[in-house]
């Protein structure tokens, strides 16, 4: 077990929270109110249910050491996510999501004030997790 501070603990546990609403929020949208996911959702998916695991067996093991795939998927899924996100907002990158299989990736079930999709909140997920992840790094780093 790797000695991690008091601040370090909680971002791990601020990290996993975030992967477990992130996870929770799809479930519901998919599961609770009936939106069938797209094949950019399901890789965003892909992407995210992982990280709930990884982060919380880092947690729990207090090592960060576990958690370092979730940098990676939480990156490659943020770049996903600003596609889809893309692919739903930009003319020109709309015909490509229309032919993405059953459920057409530019199709936006939901879209408050004009900018807030589904996949703009996987990627805020994604950014986040990201985002903390290095500066959790940052800190272990400083703590040496």
């Amino acid at each position: 077990m790797a000695n991690l501070s008091k601040k370090a603990e909680n971002l791990l546990m601020l990290i996993w929270a975030q992967a477990l609403i992130a996870m929770l929020g799809s479930l519901f949208f998919s599961e609770i109110i009936g939106y069938e996911p797209c094949e950019l959702c399901w890789y965003q998916r892909i992407l995210m249910y992982p990280l709930v695991i990884i982060y919380g067996i880092a947690a729990y093991k207090r090592n960060l050491s576990i958690a370092l795939p979730g940098l990676f998927l939480s990156g490659i899924g943020a770049l996903v996510s600003i596609y889809h996100y893309a692919v739903q907002k930009l003319p020109a990158l709309q015909e490509a999501g229309g032919s993405c299989g059953t459920v057409p990736c530019n199709l936006t079930y939901i879209d408050y004030f004009g900018f807030i999709t589904i996949p703009f909140l996987a990627g805020i997920a994604f950014i986040i997790i990201f985002v903390l992840h290095v500066i959790l790094r940052k800190h272990q780093r400083e703590m040496k």
